[in-house]
């Protein structure tokens, strides 16, 4: 027999074998393959564009491989748009999600939404900031308050009677609130510090910036600010800076943009509260798995760790795992 013919009777077999094996169950169990899909977990934050949200979405986006799920990283542009949040969170309901991971612009104004989404069986997580229901399956992150409380102790290392201006950003959104309730406990503790003014700005740089100004101009006798979020920490920093104060005036803010790490290092900063959201992205996707897949979540609220970070010890080996987190 030829070539042509060994080629020939090898096809043939080929076929037979197909065929035999569409008939066994081969494609049958190759087509139960394909309609597995991973479970839809949609992470909704305030924004997308800061860095504290970026390394939360770094470590949403670390779970999502370890655990196989499908997520999608959304935001609106700015940290008090709620109506866009709302919309999103309309959107994960639409397309089927299992869960989502929500940090709440407002605590009040997505409560309809979100109770609409669990009263469908989605799960919801919430993460660094909570929101007005007992509809949420796990609230991860910070523990706001103490984190208010640190920032406060941190005024502690200034000698002297302190004259306070608070700079907090949206005044309906429940981790500012809960940051700054701290710190007006560690002042009512101690009275060699009063607080001259307090003001709400939108959280981004200009605003901040000239919320900050317009504060210290009207009030020259601060000598101390305590501010509550990135952007806000930011726009303390430049002004501060910009107004030449940077000796005069101690600043304590959180997060830990590269910015705001040089700002502690040069002084325009002296004490940066320092949060994980690398932890919050992870173990909330973490949550949301165990939740779809019938697993308990022991607790209702999981606390991820926070550090205050100064000059002296910014750069210790203990420190920068939190100061100097990975993307």
């Amino acid at each position: 027999m030829g070539d042509r013919g060994k080629l020939n009777i090898l096809k043939a077999v080929s076929a037979v074998l197909l065929a035999l094996c569409l008939f066994s169950g081969c494609a049958g169990r190759q087509a139960v393959v394909k309609q597995e899909s991973k479970p839809y977990i949609a992470v909704i934050t305030k924004s997308t564009r800061s860095n504290f949200f970026k390394t939360l979405y770094a470590g949403a986006s670390t779970a999502s491989i370890e655990y196989n799920v499908n997520v999608t990283l959304e935001g609106p542009e700015n940290e008090e748009d709620y109506e866009t949040q709302n919309r999103l969170l309309e959107q994960a309901i639409e397309n089927k999600a299992k869960a989502i991971i929500l940090s709440a612009i407002d605590y009040n104004k997505s409560v309809e939404i979100v109770e609409r989404a669990a009263d469908a069986g989605i799960y919801v997580v919430a993460i660094d900031s909570a929101i007005n229901t007992d509809k949420i399956s796990v609230y991860i992150g910070t523990d706001n308050y103490e984190a208010g409380r640190e920032a406060g102790e941190a005024l502690l290392n200034t000698p002297g009677d302190l004259k306070l201006g608070l700079v907090n950003f949206d005044e309906n959104s429940r981790n500012g609130q809960e940051r700054e309730r701290g710190v007006m406990d560690v002042i009512a503790e101690n009275p060699r510090i009063q607080v001259i003014s307090d003001i709400n700005v939108d959280s981004n740089i200009p605003d901040t910036n000239l919320g900050t100004k317009a504060m210290l101009t009207k009030d020259p006798e601060i000598n101390a600010i305590v501010t509550f979020n990135e952007w806000t920490t930011l726009g303390v920093g430049t002004a501060v800076s910009e107004m030449g104060l940077g000796d005069q005036i101690t600043v304590v803010g959180f997060d830990n943009n590269v910015i705001s790490v040089g700002m502690l290092e040069t002084g325009e900063m002296d004490a940066l509260i320092v949060q994980n959201p690398y932890a919050m992205g992870y173990l909330g996707v973490e949550a949301a798995w165990n939740l779809i897949n019938g697993r308990e979540v022991p607790e209702k609220k999981i606390h991820t760790e926070t550090m205050t970070a100064t000059r002296e010890n910014m750069f210790d080996t203990a420190s920068q795992k939190l100061i100097f987190p990975f993307r």
